[in-house]
């Protein structure tokens, strides 16, 4: 099984971070362009992905003590998919941290590739907030 972590800086507010993380219907305003688009079905999110991929996401765990997002892909290339974001405040901002395990293997380049660029477009979307309010 593949295991992915991508880890970034961002200079925001981790309160405005998490709040936008936890919002799990709405991952196209947190990753503009990076998600195409994202709608609930039920508990679940159906996401696009700006090039034009479509997953069915389900939440598992949304735990606002730990600032945690835990959720499964259940539809979508992947044998096995378990995502996880979570954040930490530092030095007045914030630690983003995205894990992934999945399966099957051959699944991690593309996959890691993705997650930075969506990692670098939540930054540069939550930074741009922070700057403006």
């Amino acid at each position: 099984m593949a295991t992915i972590r991508k880890e970034i800086f961002i200079d925001a507010p981790v309160e405005d971070v998490w709040a936008a993380l936890r919002d799990f219907h709405a991952l196209a305003d947190l990753a503009p362009g990076f998600i195409a688009g994202s709608r609930a079905d039920g508990a679940d999110r159906i996401v696009t992905f700006g090039n034009g991929a479509e997953v069915r996401e389900s939440p598992v765990t949304i735990d606002d003590v730990e600032r945690r997002l835990v959720w499964t892909i259940v539809d979508g290339p992947y044998t096995h998919h378990n995502g996880a974001s979570q954040v930490f405040e530092e030095n007045g901002g914030t630690r983003f941290v995205w894990t992934a395990d999945l399966l099957p293997d051959g699944a991690a380049e593309t996959t890691s590739q993705m997650m930075g660029m969506g990692t670098e477009t939540i930054k540069k979307t939550m930074e741009a907030k922070a700057s403006a309010g």
